[in-house]
């Protein structure tokens, strides 16, 4: 069961999200003990999202036969990871306001957000609107966590904002045809898989201008390479280049540093 509920919490994202937020609130000033509640608030709140996406979606994800999923294969039952997912919920509300009532409110709404994904709201036109808030409120987090509590700089938010949006459309792609099967009709399964692809690109792009005008140039490059490249793979590829470009300018940024 442990490696069931290991592998149930998305440990990819989770950790990667973990880490970029951390490496956002060392940047930008966050002493160790900052950063380390940083880092078990954010890893509890993505613990939680993990485990109770993955409890919500077993159901669907039998239908479809999705036995790389631990508890469609039988590693976990779907009582454990909701049990799971309700600890690590528990545990990212005093971890986040330990940080300050004003920042772990922030991140608690972001939690909400993805919550509110995972019980229904990816079915939905609305399907973007959490991960906007969910990568958006990172910065606020990070930033009124310091001492004064200053106010994270627009483009930071903003930045965040659109790189979960085009994170939303690239992390639904190889899921919607199957998604549309099971009644999930979320805005990129609304869109399709044509649309889908062009529109990605654009809001990450979007964040790395947002972020330094000077890289979008670099970012629009990159994003256009799969045309000339034809490869089935190549879109997503250029997609997670175009995302990495926007993660590291937002880190060499911070929450409100000039480059």
């Amino acid at each position: 069961m442990l490696l069931g509920l290991a592998l149930a919490c998305h440990p990819g994202p989770t950790l990667a999200v973990t880490a970029l937020v951390t490496a956002l609130a060392a940047g930008s000033g966050r002493d160790l003990a900052g950063c380390l509640l940083v880092l078990a608030a954010v890893l509890a709140g993505q613990l939680s999202v993990g485990w109770s996406n993955d409890a919500v979606d077993a159901g669907r994800d039998r239908a479809l036969g999705r036995t790389g999923k631990p508890a469609v294969s039988g590693l976990v039952s779907v009582r454990p990871l909701w049990s799971a997912a309700a600890v690590a919920l528990l545990a990212c509300v005093p971890l986040s306001l330990a940080n300050g009532l004003l920042a772990g409110g922030f991140h608690l709404l972001g939690v909400a957000a993805a919550w509110a994904y995972n019980l229904g709201l990816k079915a939905t036109v609305f399907s973007w609107a959490p991960y906007a808030i969910g990568f958006g409120q990172f910065p606020a987090f990070v930033s009124l966590g310091l001492p004064g509590q200053p106010w994270p700089a627009w483009w930071s938010v903003t930045a965040g904002a659109l790189l979960g949006i085009g994170a939303h459309l690239a992390n639904v792609l190889p899921d919607i045809d199957g998604d549309l099967e099971t009644g999930v009709h979320g805005l990129p399964q609304r869109l399709g898989r044509r649309r889908t692809l062009l529109l990605t690109p654009v809001f990450l792009v979007a964040a790395v201008a947002v972020l330094w005008w000077p890289a979008a140039l670099l970012a629009a490059t990159l994003a256009l390479a799969p045309r000339l490249v034809r490869h089935p793979a190549a879109p997503f590829q250029s997609a997670v280049a175009v995302a990495a470009l926007a993660v590291v300018l937002l880190l060499a940024r911070g929450t409100g540093q000039p480059l």
